[in-house]
């Protein structure tokens, strides 16, 4: 802890400014990055905070920072967490330091050039929605789906079977369902995590029971996330083949498909998973579950509010387009 309540986080992290009585030279015309200037600077902040002493505090060297009357520099320290370096402005006449953190941002765009900028980076995003609900649309092509097949809005979720949090979100999607009815379809995509020991199993499992019988993959679907505290590793299998006891599929082929490795039924439907996670992480999934209406991300298990201004505006927009095209035939 250092002094004034001061912590190694708040000198690295923090945008902190810390005003130092170094005192001593005048205004110079270029930098002085002498060893006895940088050696004073240090002993002033070893003054000021006496735990730099114990992290073995270096100074780096100072140079123009471009701004009138200051001169930039850094020290480094060596702390639990390894090096860290701290970057800071110091007058020229050293009278004060100033501890930043990040690169300077510029603030001088006019009210007019703001609202631009702002048009522009809302057009991108919805060039990148696009984007992705294109991308998503082709690769749950032919998969299970929720909903009307032929909506206009499409909710594609990243989910993992043993994950707590996904199972809140499964509950949402039948509240939107609920609502919406046949204004949107869903669909489901793998992303079981490393960590969740029995989620790839069981997605290789649900992928091949739809390979079979949609209802059959939301027959596990419901299943796993239902009793989710008494699957494990060991009995997922056999957990699975209790839920898809009266779905009438062929259970043999089944079975190839999900427990035998060697198998090619296996072996396709592992890549499909596989697939779907390096998808997931190629449009932005980083945990889950993860959702996209119409290719406009929604992370996490959120509440059906969230998704409401989404597809409320999904279905506005097929109604605009429907609407125009309408008007050039």
């Amino acid at each position: 802890m250092f002094k004034n309540h001061l912590t190694l986080r708040n000198l690295t992290l923090g945008l902190l400014v810390a005003c130092l009585a170094l005192g001593g030279l005048t205004t110079l015309a270029e930098t002085d990055n002498s060893d006895a200037r940088k050696a004073k600077i240090l002993a002033n902040l070893k003054l000021q905070f006496p735990q730099l002493d114990a992290m073995n505090a270096t100074m780096g060297d100072l140079k123009a920072s471009g701004y009138e009357g200051l001169d930039e520099g850094s020290f480094t320290l060596t702390g639990q967490r390894g090096p860290q370096t701290q970057t800071f402005l110091v007058s020229s006449d050293d009278t004060k330091l100033y501890l930043v953190n990040g690169q300077p941002l510029d603030v001088s765009r006019s009210s007019e050039e703001i609202e631009a900028e702002m048009a522009e980076r809302a057009a991108e995003e919805m060039r990148k929605a696009e984007d992705t609900a294109k991308r998503l649309e082709e690769a749950v092509a032919g998969r299970p789906m929720l909903g009307n097949p032929d909506a206009a809005v499409t909710i594609v979720e990243f989910s993992d079977f043993q994950c707590p949090f996904c199972a809140r979100g499964a509950n949402t999607v039948e509240e939107i369902l609920e609502k919406y009815g046949d204004d949107v379809k869903v669909a489901f995509m793998h992303f079981p995590l490393g960590f969740h020991p029995w989620a790839k199993p069981a997605a290789i499992a649900a992928h091949c029971a739809g390979e079979l019988e949609d209802e059959a993959f939301w027959t596990l679907h419901d299943g796993y996330f239902a009793d989710q505290k008494q699957i494990t590793p060991e009995n997922v299998l056999d957990k699975s083949r209790e839920l898809l006891a009266d779905s009438g599929i062929d259970m043999d082929v089944w079975s190839e498909c999900a427990t035998n490795e060697e198998s090619d039924a296996y072996k396709a439907a592992a890549a499909v998973v596989d697939a779907d996670m390096a998808l997931g992480g190629e449009v932005g999934v980083s945990g889950t579950p993860g959702f996209f209406v119409n290719g406009q991300l929604i992370s996490g298990a959120q509440p059906l509010s969230a998704f409401e201004p989404l597809i409320e505006a999904a279905k506005k927009g097929s109604m605009e387009g429907d609407s125009m095209e309408a008007e050039s035939e």
